[in-house]
């Protein structure tokens, strides 16, 4: 396998504006999420970026960044037309999406979300952790993820849900946002429309699970922090103290 790590990254934020470029400890967030990436050890990491403005910045930290439009709806569209930018020659089979908001985020976990595609069965891999605070259980901004487990660190999803699910006894999983995609994975994943579930639950990989794409879960031991706001981006800042 051939990976390639690609960051999407976009200015638009109506609870943090210009996020990618919020400054960390004098260097801007989206500096810090390739960093993280680039600790990870898979392959070439590039930034998809939607304004001049991002790239310019990851240039001058000696990143590399490749500008794609403004009309995105999702991640994975702005990562497909960037894949095509930064690799035109389709030299990488594998694609590694990385959101660019969690500067925190652990190498380990980059490469956790790689691991499931060692299997040639799985078109998508992605990582959970398990849910320890109780107002996570019910919170809808969790997205949990329900899976058939194939061993203590590995599962097979069957539905992803801002529900509290499954019912029950047991752990409950907080889905992760990072994917690793086959190259022929993401491109019908892109073609297809939306799908029914995905718009009922606001959440796109529903469209692969019911387009019948197979998704596995790594689990990992926690959640990146994911920055929306700036009461996070000051979580974040505290966290990255002398890194």
């Amino acid at each position: 396998m051939t990976p390639i790590v690609l960051i999407p990254a976009r200015m638009a934020s109506t609870r943090l504006p210009g996020k990618p470029l919020a400054d960390i400890h004098g260097a801007p967030m989206i500096v810090h999420v390739w960093r993280r990436a680039c600790e990870a050890g898979i392959g070439e990491v590039v930034v998809a970026a939607d304004a001049p403005e991002i790239v310019a910045a990851v240039e001058a930290a000696g990143g590399r960044a490749v500008l794609t439009g403004q009309h995105h709806q999702s991640g994975s569209d702005r990562i497909f037309e960037a894949l095509g930018l930064a690799d035109p020659q389709g030299r990488h089979d594998i694609v590694v999406n990385v959101q660019g908001d969690l500067p925190t985020v652990e190498a380990a976990t980059v490469r956790a979300a790689f691991r499931p595609l060692e299997n040639p069965a799985v078109d998508i891999g992605t990582v959970c952790a398990q849910i320890s605070r109780a107002e996570e259980r019910t919170d809808p901004n969790v997205v949990k993820v329900v899976g058939s487990p194939i061993s203590e660190t590995h599962m097979r999803a069957l539905y992803f849900t801002r529900a509290t699910a499954p019912h029950g006894d047991g752990p409950l999983w907080h889905h992760i946002g990072l994917y690793a995609y086959r190259r022929a994975a993401l491109t019908r994943f892109v073609a297809l429309p939306p799908s029914v579930l995905e718009q009922r639950e606001k959440l796109e990989q529903l469209r692969a699970l019911e387009a019948g794409m197979r998704i596995d879960v790594s689990v990992v031991g926690e959640v990146p922090l994911g920055v929306d706001t700036p009461h996070d981006l000051e979580r974040a800042r505290l966290m990255l103290a002398g890194k």
